[in-house]
């Protein structure tokens, strides 16, 4: 048995494992292979197929009679196409030199013979005899397809490095339902900080509910004590990957690879003016393209495939704003106050000398909440305000307006030579005077002195 016909056994057992158990009776049984004959299955060249019934249960029996090896599919007795000179060339090859790839192998034996097997054929050889490293010299690490069971029970969070827009550098913060592939929040912005991470993650507790489990990557913005508060806040596991080993993000950047090919390339030929229109335009293609696009992989709309059990169940307003609160821990000084960012506030008498939480809003700091133990203990008493908004709570910088083109004083002295040039350049004094008589001087209103006034009237 070669490893190609071990992958097709163990996809058929793998399919038939449930339905073979032999507690089911053959009404049970027919039920769940008609289940199976229904649905598209991912295949061991990782291609989406259907298995029909009769096929289903013909594998069936022959496990039951024969057991795993049952399931082999029979061997090809035809001649190899590729010479096998050159497959022991290629062989030699790569033993010569082991962190050769196979397109390397293939590539230097179409130059020294002038022709040569394909890339494919090369790694297929290689495989069979147990050559496949990698170009450092190690085995190849297996690693299992893995796939949410069920929208919401995990969502991957992940950041990606976009355009320039109005001379500044763009970021795109986007999480992904494991399961459908729907993107659940997204946002852009000029930061690739935790504020802008805050905002995309908002945006999809909001909008799609709250997941079981978030993972994310090492990032600064995803170790912030202010991220791990939201999720603490909301019942959210936040699991980090490890260092150097990414797996399990796999899907987030088949989606980012999306955007690039789909969305940006667009943006190229049409520059948004600025973030927020960056932001519609995005919206708009997420909503109306990749969300109602069959996904090559799970064969379903990925906005059908996350609501397919129903709408999801989304947080109150109370929650979601507790849950997007800042904190940080501070030590009641002797006068019965804490500082914060610059910012002094009073509070109760009896937490002094104690470790107390300050929870605020990161862009007023002008009010803060004291908890002591899990318990509130009141609003701070702001003493000495010298900072409005925390450090790291950068608002996006509002773009310069553009220039209506008027000018208003060019426009008015325009006008002034006009009437100049009617009158022929001569002034008329009658218009000075009402019906041909002088304007009266204007009583001063400044002075209480009555004298003062007859005598400036005069």
């Amino acid at each position: 048995m070669n490893e190609a016909q071990r992958n097709v056994a163990l996809f058929r057992y793998s399919l038939i494992r449930e339905a073979a158990d032999e507690s089911f009776t053959t009404r049970q049984r027919g039920q769940l292979v008609r289940e199976l004959a229904s649905r598209e299955h991912v295949g061991p060249n990782d291609r989406r197929i259907r298995v029909g019934r009769a096929t289903i249960d013909r594998w069936i029996r022959a496990y039951r009679a024969g057991g795993f090896d049952a399931l082999t599919p029979e061997s090809r007795t035809g001649e190899p196409v590729t010479e096998k000179r050159l497959l022991d060339l290629a062989e030699a090859l790569k033993r010569e030199v082991p962190r050769r790839t196979a397109a390397q192998v293939a590539q230097i034996i179409r130059t020294a013979e002038g022709a040569g097997p394909a890339e494919r054929t090369v790694q297929r050889h290689f495989a069979r005899l147990g050559l496949n490293i990698r170009p450092d010299g190690s085995p190849p690490v297996a690693f299992g397809r893995f796939e949410a069971a069920a929208p919401g029970d995990l969502w991957t969070g992940d950041a990606l490095h976009g355009p320039t827009i109005a001379g500044r550098k763009t970021y795109l913060f986007a999480f992904i339902d494991d399961h459908s592939r729907a993107l659940v929040g997204y946002r852009w912005g000029l930061s690739e900080d935790t504020v802008r991470l805050e905002a995309a993650f908002r945006h999809a507790l909001s909008s799609r509910g709250v997941p079981k489990m978030v993972y994310v990557d090492n990032g600064s913005a995803y170790v912030s004590k202010q991220l791990l508060r939201a999720c603490a806040s909301l019942g959210v596991r936040l699991v980090h990957s490890r260092p150097g080993k990414p797996q399990g993000r796999g899907k987030i950047e088949r989606v980012f690879e999306t955007v690039r090919i789909q969305f940006l390339v667009e943006v190229e030929a049409r520059v948004p003016a600025d973030v927020a229109e960056l932001n519609a335009l995005f919206s708009a293609w997420v909503e109306t393209v990749y969300h109602r696009r069959i996904h090559t992989e799970t064969g379903e709309a990925p906005i059908e495939r996350l609501l397919a059990a129903g709408p999801p169940t989304l947080p109150t307003k109370n929650a979601l704003h507790e849950a997007f609160l800042w904190s940080e821990t501070r030590t009641v000084t002797k006068t019965a106050t804490i500082s914060l960012h610059g910012n002094s506030f009073e509070v109760d008498a009896a937490l002094v000398g104690s470790r107390v939480e300050v929870v605020f809003d990161p862009f007023d700091l002008e009010s803060v909440e004291i908890r002591f133990q899990g318990r509130s203990m009141g609003q701070g008493i702001p003493v000495t305000i010298g900072r409005h908004s925390h450090p790291q709570a950068r608002k996006e910088v509002a773009p310069a307006p553009a220039p209506t083109g008027i000018d208003y004083l060019g426009l008015l002295a325009e006008r002034r030579e006009a009437e100049l040039a009617e009158g022929s350049g001569s002034i008329n004094y009658a218009q000075l005077t009402l019906d041909g008589k002088e304007v009266p001087y204007p009583t001063d209103t400044t002075t209480t002195d009555t004298t003062d006034n007859k005598e400036n009237q005069q």
